[in-house]
């Protein structure tokens, strides 16, 4: 089966699994997706991620973190779509929640949080809202 939007897949599937209160979420694997779930790593929205690669086609494997029994994770939003792709400049990437939450950014100098791109004054591609 061939999915459109495998990112917005890949976010559906971590919503599900935090309202269901599951501790894991597998998914196909690809190279881009690795990248974000790294910047969430990185950022403390999960605990860990792991590459497995035991049938013909790799699979992720995301750990999601809870704290007091609610996920850390509160909202997860896709920005950019298939069909409606959303730029910005590193002037005007998006503050989340007033920069309690992050905007996950594919810039020329790779997959990176909003603050990350400030920083590095590059601009790019929202991907999605992580609050």
């Amino acid at each position: 089966m061939s999915l459109s939007d495998p990112i917005g897949d890949m976010i559906a599937r971590i919503k599900n699994a935090q309202q269901r209160n599951q501790r894991k979420v597998e998914l196909p694997s690809s190279k881009f997706k690795i990248k974000i779930v790294d910047v969430l790593k990185g950022e403390g929205f999960i605990i860990d991620y792991k590459v497995s690669e035991d049938q013909k086609k790799p699979n992720l494997l995301i750990n999601l973190k809870y704290h007091s029994g609610n996920p850390v994770i509160n909202t997860i939003e896709r920005v950019s779509k298939p069909g409606r792709r959303i730029f910005s400049r590193a002037e005007s990437l998006p503050k989340i929640n007033n920069g309690l939450g992050i905007a996950i950014v594919s810039t020329p100098k790779g997959v990176m949080s909003d603050v990350d791109a400030r920083k590095q004054k590059v601009g790019g591609e929202i991907i999605c809202k992580v609050f």
